[in-house]
């Protein structure tokens, strides 16, 4: 069964990674810019990695036949400091040109801070202004129902935002319900210690359903790992879930939510990534 990981950081994990995946049955990720375990020094610095995002990443994942597409931002912890993360900013809108990127994201916030939250009404001002699909990062733990409020809010307050086209991941029992009441799309991370396991995750697909809902792992360089997709899979196979349902939330789903983005092209046509 194919299956798709719609939030993976692969410039922190291994080439034996991308083959575990492949083997697994994975065709296709998104990579949302993030932190990358360290504070970037420049806007220069931010530069290559975007340029990592859109030109060696993608040619890196298609040696194993799955389809790679990326998300640009500055994320919501070096988002903290306002003047530097507009430098960033400035430069998004070209890298928005890449065939391979689908949307903004990660945005969100860390630490539900004043300068994360104008940064992010920023960034969610962008997406609006270039008609992109929106990835949000929600805080961990005991930041994330606050912050989760906090984000939606933010997005409802610009208005040139259909929530249809945002999704808000790493959301868990206490924000789902709140994340699908307000039309959005919700993310199950299925990652340890801050976020899901696979069988809280299948307990929340039970209780709601699979409308607007994807799994992701979010893999990293922190611990983490790269097949908790198919774990989630696994553990519904185990309770007698259909194969129809399993594919809905870890293939179906995502497609249905990123073929919004008219460059998201899985299963009609490849592409190269354009110079920039």
């Amino acid at each position: 069964m194919n299956y798709i990981d719609p939030h993976i950081h692969m410039v922190s994990r291994t080439t034996d990674d991308y083959v575990r995946m492949a083997l697994a049955g994975c065709v296709c990720i998104t990579e949302p810019a993030f932190w990358n375990a360290f504070d970037r020094g420049s806007a220069d610095g931010f530069r290559d990695y975007f340029l990592q995002l859109t030109q060696y990443e993608p040619k890196r994942a298609a040696k194993y036949n799955i389809e790679y597409y990326s998300w640009i931002c500055i994320n919501p912890k070096e988002g903290d400091d306002p003047v530097f993360a507009r430098e960033v900013i400035a430069i998004i809108p070209e890298f928005l040109e890449a065939q391979c990127v689908v949307g903004v994201g990660e945005i969100g916030l860390n630490k539900n801070t004043k300068n994360e939250l104008v940064i992010l009404e920023e960034q969610i001002a962008l997406a609006a202004e270039y008609n992109q699909l929106i990835l949000v990062h929600t805080p961990h733990l005991e930041d994330k129902l606050k912050g989760t409020r906090l984000i939606m809010d933010a997005i409802k307050a610009n208005g040139g935002i259909d929530p249809d086209r945002v999704l808000i991941d790493h959301a868990e029992e206490h924000t789902v319900s709140e994340i699908l009441d307000r039309g959005c799309w919700a993310g199950l991370t299925i990652y340890p210690n801050t976020k899901c396991t696979p069988q809280r995750a299948a307990d929340i697909i039970e209780i709601y359903g699979p409308d607007r809902i994807w799994i992701n792992s979010a893999a990293d360089w922190g611990p983490s790992d790269p097949l908790s997709v198919p774990k989630l899979r696994f553990e519904m196979q185990q309770r007698g879930h259909s194969a129809e349902l399993i594919e809905r939330v870890t293939y179906r789903n995502p497609i249905e939510f990123l073929s919004q983005s008219e460059k998201f092209l899985h299963g009609t046509e490849r592409y190269d990534c354009i110079e920039i």
